[in-house]
């Protein structure tokens, strides 16, 4: 089996972890699109908890973001007329391009939940 040894120095480690927290924070945020919670904050968090969610405080981030993932994802729809990497060879080449394509969606997604979110609450 291979295996590979990433070499990351330092805070480096620190860094991929954080990038991972943060990704799945700003994903579960979407949530707040289509949930109650994005109508009003939850009680329990400190300061705000209660208060109504301006509907551009909403909008204003996802739109960026929606954005950004269309940005950071269009080219994985041409992942298959990409060069394959040695280490990646046809089986894994296909295999990463199904279990990734869903990602292209999620921009476009995003940007159409963000839309009825302001359409709703404008």
């Amino acid at each position: 089996m291979l295996r590979h040894n990433f070499h990351i120095p330092g805070w480096g480690v620190v860094y991929v972890i954080g990038l991972s927290v943060v990704s799945e924070a700003f994903a579960l945020l979407t949530l707040g699109l289509v949930r109650p919670w994005g109508e009003v904050v939850p009680r329990w968090i400190p300061i705000i908890g209660g208060r109504r969610v301006h509907p551009l405080a909403a909008v204003i981030p996802a739109a960026l973001g929606s954005l950004a993932l269309v940005y950071l994802w269009s080219d994985f729809v041409f992942w298959w007329n990409t060069e394959e990497h040695p280490a990646m060879l046809t089986p894994w080449h296909t295999i990463v391009g199904i279990l990734y394509q869903p990602l292209v969606l999620w921009g476009p997604l995003l940007a159409a939940v963000t839309v009825s979110y302001y359409r709703r609450h404008h």
